[in-house]
């Protein structure tokens, strides 16, 4: 029945959050502005998806003086701090301040060994995601997915399930034979909307999230296994099943 696996990105795949708030940081004292996103605003504003999105949630709520700018004028700004954000994002991997989370390549490598799909479904940028797997996996990582879905192809951001309907579309499977795996509730309502079992793996940021609704929580994928991922999703499946 399992036959593919879709993974989050930013908090599932690795421990992103910190490397993206010290960007978002560096973004701000770069362009001149006195913004400083500490632990506890951020994971506050993680409840927004999307960077720029984030952005201009926080300008506009926090900072509501400066939309003096025009609305046009806005958008360039947020574009902007968002590409320096990037940059300084892109770096940070390069360098080697982030990795990915337990267990994770050893789950890649099995499901591709034993012939599942693997796909991606995240609302962070293709760029970021480039930079991670290109670091954690090697110069030819996209090979290992059949199907990306990201902020350039699914505008509507998470918890709308769109980026989850795209990749079963891209798959050409039925939602009941994949698995996605997030870190999040707003990544947890996306999936689950989509009708995918979805297993969690939080994080600080994410601790204290509602994961109702979640096939299961682990604390990561150090101690999970394709034979132990089965067993869940088939048991989830049936509890599921409308009668």
């Amino acid at each position: 029945m399992l036959r593919a696996l879709i993974f989050d990105v930013d908090g599932t795949l690795a421990d992103t959050e910190s490397a993206h708030r010290a960007a978002f940081n560096h973004a701000f004292a770069e362009f001149g502005l006195d913004w400083h996103w500490d632990e506890a605003l951020y994971t506050e504003l993680l409840n927004v998806s999307g960077g720029k999105e984030r952005i201009l949630h926080y300008w506009n709520s926090a900072q509501p003086g400066l939309r003096e700018l025009g609305t046009g004028a806005l958008q360039d700004t947020v574009n902007r701090l968002h590409e320096l954000k990037t940059a300084a994002y892109e770096e940070a991997v390069d360098s080697g301040a982030v990795s990915l989370r337990p267990g994770v390549l050893k789950l890649m490598d099995a499901a591709l060994a034993q012939g599942l799909q693997l796909a991606i479904a995240t609302t962070t940028s293709p760029v970021n995601i480039a930079a991670l797997l290109r670091h954690a996996v090697g110069p030819d990582w996209r090979l290992n997915f059949t199907a990306i879905g990201d902020a350039s192809t699914a505008p509507i951001k998470k918890p709308h399930p769109q980026v989850y309907l795209q990749m079963l579309a891209a798959l050409q499977l039925d939602a009941a034979q994949c698995l996605a795996f997030e870190d999040s509730s707003n990544g947890l309502r996306s999936a689950v909307a989509a009708g995918i079992a979805t297993l969690i793996t939080p994080n600080n940021y994410t601790a204290q999230h509602d994961f109702s609704g979640a096939m299961c929580v682990v604390p990561d994928l150090s101690h999970t296994d394709l034979t132990q991922l089965r067993l869940w999703h088939g048991e989830h499946r049936a509890a599921t099943q409308k009668p």
